[in-house]
């Protein structure tokens, strides 16, 4: 596994010397780094070597099952070591890993399940207070008459068949057990070939990365593109065998899933998880597995620095990560619009601008975004007109390189992409003269709350199908521990008693807790919201009086 061609951190595109798919990764990182941990998770242990033997197995109870080359399985779980083996041993035959939101509420789980045309579902059957026995029987209508290995809902016409990890699957769901012992109907010899079939090109994995309720966006990225981008990321990061990363971001997000996991296997580190982030708790588990690498949203830190005993911790071990009030006094950069940092998307699998992180950038770089990473390219367009503008000028943020996805699901190429392989951010932004990228803000309405995007129009949809509501605007108004708070203007029939309190409680069981608004403003007639001369709602306007009113 070593780097090809470039030395002393020259900034040149890095790939590992084998064929990057999922078969030959798992192979390689187990035959370096054997029985040292690759997963924590509480009591739940999975070493490197374990996740070669544990996805092989599970390889071949898939194929027994007539999952193979381009099948699309479902994954529903959390950060757990099952969630690794059973990723890998979908993609190590070819099949594509769609990869659910375990905080996805009944009618988004349905949607994105029916949108993914999911055939094989592998699922938990609860996850802290979520049932989701009971959310999958209300996701997809008529599940619960159904018998397992004859699943046929009109709904899910692609769904056929559901497996649990539990002792006490429904009827219309297997247990993984089970489905485990039939790897001895697939010899060594089959699984072998049904590797050799699959491609770097081919698809691995769907994320979705947005959940609008009109559109969901099933964002695809090839076997290569998993496996070679963290690659080729760690040489601008300070990961080394033996590190210990912790995170909440889950697997199903990129920050989870290749930022840290895959980076991690790499470099043969160990990643613990917890099933719920507590201070105090994660304060420990970074003691007691003396964790070298903090990742995580702004909302992690201050949640870590404001617990009672954070003053009292050892936390000598934290050498890098995302946040510099963590790291010893030695490390730190102090000036945050001078200490390096990145630009990424869903759509590009993370980072697609880098600087080697956590290092103190240049005068005179304050507040920048890092140049582009070695094999991607940007462009500053005019995002009326397409023109190419001139360096230092803000424009739309255009991207095109190896990392960016395959595509869409459901969506034309050329709905897509611009012509040269190029694609719009939907990011304001600017170059330096040295090529150093400088991000302005979003170009369209996206929320992005502590690190989790939302569609206002899906949020609006929910509280306007509330009684007693006339019209609901949501907008992200700025919030210290989120970057931006969900907050919605609401106006209200006439006459109507409106509580907000009862509608947020209301919603958190429509939609994901991340989504319900944190701040709701009642307004008694739609003359008392601000308009422009077109017709529309002045978000503008009306973002500055929710910070009026709501801000911090």
């Amino acid at each position: 596994m070593t780097l090809s061609g470039a030395v002393n951190g020259e900034r040149r595109y890095r790939r590992p010397e084998y064929t990057p798919t999922a078969a030959e990764f798992v192979r390689q990182v187990a035959r370096r780094w054997g029985d040292r941990r690759l997963v924590i998770n509480g009591d739940r242990c999975l070493s490197y070597a374990e996740a070669q033997r544990r996805s092989e197995r599970l390889a071949r109870a898939l194929l027994a099952e007539g999952v193979g080359r381009a099948s699309r399985v479902g994954l529903l779980a959390p950060n757990r070591p099952e969630w690794v083996v059973a990723w890998l041993a979908v993609a190590r035959i070819g099949a594509v890993a769609v990869l659910l939101n375990t905080f996805h509420k009944a009618q988004e789980l349905g949607r994105v399940l029916a949108h993914s045309r999911c055939e094989v579902l592998l699922t938990v059957d609860r996850y802290l207070n979520n049932d989701y026995v009971s959310r999958l029987g209300e996701a997809v209508p008529g599940l619960v008459d159904q018998k397992h290995r004859f699943v046929d809902v009109h709904s899910h016409p692609s769904l056929r068949a559901v497996w649990m990890w539990t002792d006490q699957a429904p009827r219309w769901a297997g247990s993984i057990a089970n489905l485990q012992s039939r790897a001895v109907e697939v010899s060594l010899a089959e699984l072998a070939q049904a590797e050799a079939d699959v491609a770097s090109s081919d698809p691995m994995v769907v994320l979705y990365s947005s959940g609008s309720a009109a559109e969901p966006k099933g964002v695809i990225h090839s076997q290569a593109t998993v496996i070679v981008h963290p690659f080729n990321l760690n040489a601008f990061r300070d990961l080394a065998a033996g590190d210990v990363l912790y995170t909440p971001m889950p697997l199903f997000w990129v920050g989870g899933l290749s930022y840290t996991l895959v980076s991690a296997m790499h470099v043969g580190a160990t990643v613990v998880f917890e099933d719920r982030f507590e201070p105090g708790a994660v304060l420990d588990l970074i003691e007691s597995h003396r964790v070298t690498h903090v990742i995580g949203w702004p909302h992690t830190a201050k949640a870590l620095l404001g617990h009672p005993s954070f003053g009292g911790r050892d936390l000598s071990s934290i050498r890098g990560g995302s946040f510099d009030e963590l790291l010893p006094e030695h490390l730190r950069v102090g000036d945050p619009a001078r200490r390096a940092t990145s630009l990424g998307m869903t759509e590009t699998l993370g980072p697609h601008s880098i600087e080697m992180m956590g290092m103190q950038l240049p005068l005179g770089k304050e507040g920048s975004f890092g140049r582009s990473v070695p094999g991607m390219q940007h462009r500053i367009v005019d995002p009326v007109t397409g023109a190419e503008l001139p360096t230092g000028q803000i424009g739309e943020i255009w991207v095109r390189g190896y990392s960016l996805m395959l595509g869409l699901l459901d969506r034309r190429d050329d709905a897509v992409f611009e012509p040269g392989g190029w694609y719009r951010t939907g990011d304001s932004g600017y170059l330096d003269p040295d090529g150093h990228l400088y991000f302005e803000g979003r170009l369209g309405t996206m929320i992005k709350t502590a690190g989790m995007n939302v569609v206002p129009r899906e949020v609006e949809q929910a509280i306007e199908a509330e009684p007693g509501v006339r019209l609901a605007v949501v907008v992200g108004v700025g919030d210290v521990d989120r970057g931006e708070a969900v907050t919605a203007a609401v106006v209200t029939e006439r006459g109507v008693d409106f509580d907000p309190d009862d509608l947020r409680r209301r919603l958190k069981a429509e939609i994901s807790g991340y989504k319900v608004p944190r701040h709701v403003a009642v307004f008694d007639d739609v003359g008392d919201l601000p308009w422009l001369e077109s017709g529309k709602i002045d978000l503008r306007a009306l973002r500055r009086l929710l910070v009026d009113r709501f801000g911090s």
